[in-house]
């Protein structure tokens, strides 16, 4: 990014943190106006899970969104998350990098569906290849009693959301806190 960008872009946040409004930066945390010139940030802790799914199976997707919020953590779905008039594509990508967790609704209808949920599993792959081998990172759910693809089921440990979904999302809940734990554990500090 060039410096009149960079400019440009502070121009905005200084502006809209002085109008009183509040700045998220997505996958940092957020901006707060304060007195005079000052600012407060509160970083993002809360760790972010992209729910990918087909559109048949959007009211299962919308209730792990709802469940996962109350349990604190950030869902993302694209029915909540994208904007009118934004490139969908390119913020389902950045939203499948810069999240902690992938999860992978896996039902009957999606599992020989082509199209888009079919490209951000294949997407996520790519983006789980890149990180350490002990992390967890796609977490594959059975919504109904299907076949889970064997590229998945052959590496990957599933969760039934069926027939106890709570049962399955204690289970879900579960693995994502023990895994942000170890991550927290091991982080290493920054140079400097």
């Amino acid at each position: 990014m060039n410096a009149a960008v960079e400019w440009r872009i502070a121009r905005i946040v200084r502006r809209a943190l002085e109008r009183g409004a509040a700045v998220e930066i997505d996958g940092l945390g957020t901006l707060f106006p304060g007195d005079r010139r000052h600012f407060r940030f509160v970083p993002q802790t809360k760790p972010r899970i992209f729910i990918a799914y087909v559109e048949e199976d959007l009211g299962a997707a919308k209730r792990l969104y709802r469940s996962l919020e109350e349990r604190g953590f950030r869902p993302w779905l694209d029915k909540q998350e994208l904007l009118p008039g934004q490139n969908w594509a390119r913020a389902i990508e950045t939203a499948i990098q810069t999240s902690d967790f992938f999860v992978a609704c896996f039902s009957r209808k999606s599992i020989c569906k082509r199209g888009s949920f079919q490209s951000e599993l294949r997407y996520a792959l790519n983006c789980a290849a890149k990180i350490p081998l002990d992390d967890i990172y796609i977490i594959p759910l059975r919504l109904d009693d299907c076949m889970v693809p064997q590229r998945i089921a052959k590496r990957i440990h599933y969760i039934d959301l069926f027939p106890e979904w709570e049962r399955g999302l204690s289970r879900v809940v579960e693995v994502m806190k023990r895994q942000q734990t170890s991550r927290a554990r091991n982080k290493l500090p920054l140079a400097g």
